[in-house]
């Protein structure tokens, strides 16, 4: 018996207090009837063929400054996104990838960006993300690729001063990064002006309008320059997807370079509760030596911030992030686990999608997801780069 396949016995209460009816009752009703079997799905042990890339990066039409740049952060091959999107991106076409999680997207994007950028100082591009954390990750990653050049970007994001943003606004930039609720903001306010944006990026297409943000983003692109370059990307494509990529793109080139519908090197299992205590149950689990750096996914802030607080009082090193954090707190949180300041990072799905975090040993589904999209991206945090994860979820 494997050391968690342990807390899958006892009886007792259910974790948690009566439900009231309402949207909350609705969701975990609609929550239980995701067949458990789901979740059970063991790491192929014959890993997939490595790709092949067509190209490299010294043979893209790159200017030498970005290419130097490219080097130096270590990349030797394209991965099989940056090597099929990038050479159509700097045709000037516009493009839909479709690819899992971890797979180098965001640099696919960034080179063919930043490359026009530097050959015409007058373009300049919107990048649109669902989450904060997203948005941050994509800014990091562009200012490592921009290093030595003149290009400027400005992050705008909620959690954060609106001024400071309207102040960087107003000064000389190329790119601009942020999440669809304050970019419709600062555009109302007309301190961001999108007729001017030659170029966008939509990132994590499918999220974003699950998180309810389809009518900011058709106000959005509506509003940008009538002939420019739109670049979506997207993990899945449901059909709300579809039709957004309908109005908005032109004949575009698709690439989708997804493997399967779950990680293919993550193993995945269930803990059953039976009534156990679901904390005891986590605090079992987190003790083993096995368990360096996990993300715990719960259902609400509420029940987040209990479980925080109860892991704290056991002694275990823990951060929490969910919508009614800071910026601040949320960055800090993601910052401590990167640097092993802390063993357990408690989030809501507002973590789950577009987070590069590395040597992530565990995820656990506290709370089980609500859809099955939904468990994919949570586990898709565990098992990157070729490495092993393990994925666990609880049920009743």
């Amino acid at each position: 018996m494997n050391n968690y396949r342990k807390s899958r016995y006892g009886n007792g209460k259910k974790y948690g207090g009566p439900r009231k009816r309402g949207s909350y009752y609705q969701s975990a009703r609609r929550i239980k009837r995701l067949d458990p079997q789901l979740f059970i799905k063991k790491a192929e042990t014959v890993m997939a063929k490595e790709y092949k890339a067509q190209n490299k990066f010294s043979e893209f039409d790159l200017v030498d400054q970005l290419t130097k740049n490219i080097v130096s952060r270590g990349y030797v091959e394209p991965t099989a996104i940056q090597d099929q999107a990038i050479k159509p991106m700097l045709e000037g076409r516009d493009l839909v990838g479709i690819a899992d999680t971890g797979s180098g997207k965001t640099a696919a994007f960034l080179i063919p960006l930043i490359n026009k950028i530097l050959l015409n100082q007058q373009e300049k591009g919107l990048i649109v993300t669902p989450t904060r954390e997203l948005a941050k990750q994509i800014k990091d990653e562009l200012m490592l690729f921009t290093q030595g050049m003149s290009i400027k970007s400005v992050l705008c994001i909620g959690g954060v001063p609106i001024r400071r943003q309207i102040q960087y606004l107003s000064r000389r930039h190329s790119l601009v990064i942020g999440t669809p609720g304050r970019i419709k903001d600062l555009s109302q306010r007309r301190r961001l002006k999108l007729e001017e944006y030659t170029n966008v990026v939509l990132d994590e297409v499918d999220r974003m309008l699950d998180m309810g943000f389809i009518r900011d983003v058709k106000e959005i692109i509506m509003k940008l320059a009538k002939n420019r370059q739109s670049l979506f990307f997207s993990a899945t494509i449901p059909e709300k997807t579809r039709e957004l990529m309908r109005a908005f793109l032109t004949d575009p080139v698709a690439v989708s370079v997804k493997t399967g519908p779950t990680a293919r090197n993550v193993d995945q299992d269930i803990v059953r509760i039976q009534g156990k205590n679901k904390v005891e149950l986590l605090h079992d689990l987190l003790i083993k030596k096995e368990f360096r750096k996990v993300l715990v996914f719960g259902r609400t802030k509420w029940g987040v911030n209990k479980l925080e607080r109860a892991l704290v009082a056991r002694g275990f090193k823990v951060a929490a992030i969910h919508g009614n954090k800071s910026q601040g707190q949320r960055q800090r949180a993601l910052q401590e686990l990167k640097s092993d300041k802390i063993q357990v990072l408690l989030a809501t799905d507002v973590a789950s999608r577009g987070l590069d975090i590395d040597n992530i040993t565990h995820v656990i589904n506290y709370d089980p997801p609500e859809t099955y999209d939904d468990y994919v991206h949570r586990i898709g945090r565990t098992g990157r780069v070729g490495k092993r994860g393990v994925a666990l979820t609880f049920v009743g």
